[in-house]
Order: structure tokens, then sequence, then C-alpha cells
């Protein structure tokens, strides 16, 4: 009885530093999928705006402001169709050793009639 108390706090030792990890990568996992989210409604916000005639320079202002911190967007419009791309990268909890995940959402609307080019 009185050696076993010595084993449980190794026991604790040990497991404390696993349960941490795993925590830690469960939000990592939890932010990543916000983060996706926030850049597939940042897209297709922004291809629809796009599609109905808004100015791409307000559109990508929208649409960063919509997306997680630090994404980058990309917008194109033609005759048929407008394009949206939103990509962002979440960074791995500190010291886990893992490489950030990037997120790349696009969205396509078709392009309203009357609406031309940039």
């Amino acid at each position: 009885p009185l050696a076993e108390r010595g084993s449980v706090t190794a026991e604790i030792a040990v497991a404390l530093p696993a349960l941490v990890l795993v925590i830690a990568v469960a939000l990592w996992g939890v932010s990543t999928t916000g983060a996706q989210v926030a850049c597939v409604d940042a897209a297709r916000a922004g291809a629809r705006a796009a599609a109905r005639g808004e100015p791409l320079p307000a559109v990508r202002a929208a649409v960063i402001q919509a997306a997680p911190p630090g994404a980058h967007v990309a917008a194109r419009r033609d005759g048929d169709f407008t394009e949206i791309e939103v990509t962002a990268e979440v960074r791995a909890p500190a010291m886990s050793g893992l490489p950030p995940i990037v997120i790349r959402e696009r969205a396509v609307a078709p392009t309203e009639p009357g609406v031309h080019g940039p």
C-alpha cells in the first residue's frame, strides 16, 4: 500500500502531458473548422456581391473582414462567372511541431446580366 503511492504520481506525470496534447490538438481542430466555415461564408457572400456588380475592391474589403485574420482574397469577374477565393492559414498549437493547415475555399456565382468585367 505505501509503495503504491508513488506509482500513482508517476502515472499522472506520464498521462498529464499526453492529456494536454490531446486537448490542444482538439482545440486546434475546432479552430480549424471555425476558420473553414468563415472562409466558406466569406467567399459565398463575396461572390454574390461581386456577381451583382459591386466594385471588386469593396468586395475584397468585405470578404477580408468576414474571413479569418490574415486571410488572402482573390477575385475574378468576367461576363459569365464571378469567382472569389479565400485562403487562410491556421497555425498549430505552440510547441506541437505540427505544420499549419492551409484552408482554401472558392465560390463561383453567375455574373448578373449587364455587369461587365472588373
